[in-house]
């Protein structure tokens, strides 16, 4: 990598690497962790192949995605994380400020980190992404019909695991704007 080539990389980590890090931590099940690990190491692999990467962000969401599959494909052991319950009211709703965000934020990475990884993955890619049925289907390697039964077990999970999350769970489009998605 030459001198130019360095300096364009710097940059798009340092321009993109917060919008990409909340991607990594989604797909890691709200663990900021492995989140930062799962982003590194994709990284890692863009900055080998930088100069021949037409468009940086797509290729390193690629990567992610690409790499989160991978993890729950090899059935890696993974660390579940344990909570006493769940808190009783829905947030944003009732308290209107930013407390409310927070609670929220942490309902949902929560109720996400409860997800199998590949119902987080398809969740992920189908809302917070917010691609097609056939594009989350062309990444993780299956079919539309799997995704959609995965994309519905997912929300049910969702409704069980985190009740107050019932409205925005009921809808066609779960939406996640307490995540501040993108940047």
């Amino acid at each position: 990598m030459d001198a130019q080539e360095q300096d364009s990389f710097r940059e798009f980590v340092a321009n993109r690497s917060p919008a990409l890090l909340k991607l990594a931590v989604l797909l890691s099940g709200g663990d900021r962790h492995a989140g930062e690990d799962l982003l590194q190491n994709a990284l890692i692999k863009a900055a080998g192949r930088w100069r021949f990467i037409d468009e940086p962000e797509a290729y390193v969401r690629q990567i992610l995605y690409r790499q989160q599959v991978s993890r729950w494909r090899l059935r890696w052991p993974h660390r579940e994380t344990t909570v006493a319950e769940a808190p009783d009211t829905a947030t944003t709703a009732q308290h209107g400020d930013a407390t409310g965000a927070a609670e929220l934020r942490i309902v949902v990475r929560q109720a996400l980190g409860r997800l199998t990884p590949r119902q987080r993955t398809v969740l992920v890619l189908r809302y917070f992404e917010d691609l097609p049925e056939a594009e989350v289907a062309q990444i993780l390697g299956c079919s539309v019909g799997t995704v959609r039964s995965t994309n519905h077990r997912a929300l049910d999970k969702l409704r069980k695991v985190a009740p107050e999350l019932g409205a925005a769970t009921r809808t066609t489009a779960l939406d996640f704007p307490a995540l501040e998605a993108r940047s």
